[in-house]
């Protein structure tokens, strides 16, 4: 589901327990949601994770209603009731319309809708609902209510607004998302879109030195293009022709990466400590920072781009880069030839890596339960 991997959300805590992580790979689906189960017992203190995620295998084996029963069980406080319920109701709403329980998802987003929450992930998800649904009039209508939600009614939007919000990230993606349905609708540009656009400039930017634009990347008949073909062939094609430029260059790196830049927690404090312009292009906080770098890479691989990677930077080796290249480390163009670098080196790692792989971010926690988690990219 395309509108999943937008779904945006605030990160929830990382705890470092006793159990070992479950591996899919050894599992079936409904194995590896049983095995969730029991280790949700054992280990209290990861309880909302491990049922979430049982829930999200339990969805993967087909068995929606068992998925669905997990997510009632979090949603009742009786029996313990979990640190995101609305996080948790807007999937039950993703499930429901998945399992062909139309009317019951319907029902069930106008009771999350009754309840104003604020919280700009959990509108995300229902939005995306409608927008995988085709439901594009609906869908502009649920990110819209989802930033007046989140910000308060008659609260004057700007990018430096969103950029100071305690959930700038999900705010970020109902912006874009609203921009999103808002060109395939036709509707014309207003204030909103505006902020969307720059958000996007900013952050792209700030990563590759370059952006492309919003109204090209949510074209319609780019989009249509992508449905009819799908992003693997578009890849495919855009990779063959990147071989062919690398052998008449007679350069057999084989097809060009497109790197953006990582910095660890201690290099981007670094960072910050020595060039405090880059602050208005990276902000001042790290996890802020991954959420940015991984929503880039899903955008590059959304617009067809062979082979997004991801180069872990130091304030040293960018330093080195201008010293010899010339040109202002704090500038966007110089630490896009330094991201160049880094990958025409072979220092840069492919991406995605494998779900059940560890995430790219160095955390040591798999893929798919770190930056590779729709709830919370």
């Amino acid at each position: 589901m395309a509108a999943k991997r937008r779904a945006s959300g605030k990160s929830r805590k990382i705890r470092r327990t006793g159990y070992t992580p479950v591996s899919r790979q050894a599992l079936t689906p409904a194995r590896h949601a049983e095995e969730c189960e029991r280790l949700a017992e054992r280990h209290p203190d990861d309880r909302e994770e491990l049922l979430r995620e049982a829930a999200d295998a339990w969805r993967s084996a087909g068995e929606h209603d068992r998925a669905l029963a997990l997510y009632r069980r979090l949603l009742d406080p009786e029996a313990g009731g979990c640190e995101e319920p609305d996080v948790v109701d807007a999937w039950r709403v993703d499930t429901l319309w998945e399992a062909g329980r139309e009317e019951e998802a319907r029902a069930a987003a106008a009771a999350f809708r009754a309840r104003h929450t604020g919280d700009a992930a959990a509108w995300s998800i229902v939005a995306g609902v409608f927008e995988y649904a085709e439901e594009t009039a609906t869908a502009a209508e649920w990110y819209t209510s989802g930033v007046t939600h989140a910000l308060g009614a008659g609260a004057s939007v700007t990018a430096d607004l969103v950029a100071a919000s305690g959930d700038s990230f999900g705010l970020e993606e109902l912006l874009i998302g609203r921009h999103r349905v808002r060109r395939l609708l036709g509707e014309p540009h207003d204030d909103w879109d505006d902020v969307a656009d720059e958000l996007h400039e900013r952050r792209a930017s700030s990563l590759l030195g370059r952006a492309l634009p919003l109204d090209e990347l949510h074209g319609p008949l780019r989009l249509d293009r992508l449905a009819e073909k799908g992003p693997d062939a578009l890849r495919a094609g855009i990779e063959e022709l990147a071989l062919r430029l690398d052998e008449e260059e007679g350069t057999p790196t084989g097809p060009r990466r497109t790197c953006v830049l990582f910095w660890p927690p201690e290099e981007f404090a670094r960072l910050l400590e020595r060039w405090p312009t880059v602050v208005d292009a990276y902000g001042d906080d790290h996890t802020g920072h991954l959420r940015q770098v991984e929503r880039t890479l899903r955008e590059l691989s959304e617009e067809g781009t062979a082979r997004p990677a991801v180069g872990r930077a130091t304030v040293g080796g960018l330093a080195a880069y201008v010293d010899e290249r010339g040109g202002a480390a704090d500038m966007p163009a110089a630490r896009s030839g330094y991201a160049a670098e880094l990958a025409r080196g072979g220092l840069a790692t492919d991406w995605p890596p494998a779900r059940n792989g560890p995430c790219w971010c160095g955390s040591e926690r798999k893929y798919k339960k770190c930056c590779g988690n729709p709830a919370i990219v």
